[in-house]
């Protein structure tokens, strides 16, 4: 199957964000945090899917994924927690890994 790679990563992201939310569910200082990991855990599935597809529009969405995904581990790197740590890396190889594709 094409892109094997960019898929792992996704799912990584996909596994991260869903643990980051949960973890820190609640905690009001972390509502930009739980807003982006949300919105990649949306746009990675959507990328996940189109891969498998190999779908004509993947190259758009990944280049929002990409986006996203930075953005997503920026602002999880401000918290002290490992979770977020693990969910920020998850996040740049799944950049990364879009980036690749777009």
């Amino acid at each position: 199957m094409k892109y094997q790679e960019e898929l792992a990563a996704c799912t990584e992201c996909i596994a991260s964000t869903n643990v980051c939310l949960i973890e820190h569910m609640g905690e009001k200082e972390m509502k930009t945090c739980h807003q982006l990991c949300l919105d990649c855990l949306s746009v990675c599935t959507a990328c996940v899917q189109l891969m498998a597809r190999n779908s004509d529009y993947l190259q758009q969405v990944t280049r929002v994924c990409t986006d996203l995904c930075n953005q997503c581990a920026e602002e999880c790197d401000k918290f002290d927690s490992d979770v977020c740590k693990d969910c920020a890396k998850a996040c740049r190889r799944c950049a990364e890994a879009c980036g690749d594709i777009s």
